[in-house]
């Protein structure tokens, strides 16, 4: 696989099992992402592979709808999951967990998988022209809500 368009680590003072609870289930996700609001679909069960899910996301005034399906679920190290529209790849999503002396160690990972002339298509529905520099400012944000809350739970 390439490198990621837009990455980012953090420690984490709680069990890796804890951390995985949260990114491996849509519902839960949702409540420490910066972009996704909603998940209003959901078909299979949560967290394994194959599982599709609807997500809403918002920027500002832009909303917009995507549609991912769980392609990576291995419980307390990896989950992962592609973003597609009308069949058009769109991204790759990813978190890999590493246990640590005092917790673990997360990184939120995604890699842009539009295709160059489907990118300027996208920009006035999500309201983002430089998608890797705000990935990286909405990973760090993510990371951040997701230690906060599985630290004030562990």
């Amino acid at each position: 696989m390439t490198d990621p368009s837009a990455t980012g680590t953090i420690e984490i003072a709680g069990p890796a099992a804890a951390v995985y609870a949260v990114v491996s289930d849509p519902a839960q996700l949702v409540s420490v992402a910066e972009e996704t609001t909603k998940i209003v679909h959901r078909r299979a069960k949560v967290g394994q592979v194959g599982a599709r899910f609807m997500g809403i996301n918002r920027r500002g005034w832009h909303v917009w709808p995507t549609l991912s399906k769980v392609t990576d679920a291995d419980p307390g190290t990896r989950f992962a999951f592609e973003v597609g529209e009308f069949g058009i790849p769109v991204s790759r999503w990813q978190f890999d967990i590493e246990p640590t002396a005092t917790g673990c160690r997360v990184t939120e990972s995604t890699w842009d998988r539009r295709p160059n002339w489907f990118k300027p298509v996208t920009a006035p529905f999500t309201g983002v022209k430089d998608r890797p520099s705000v990935n990286e400012e909405n990973i760090a944000k993510t990371l951040e809500r997701l230690k906060a809350r599985v630290e004030s739970r562990a």
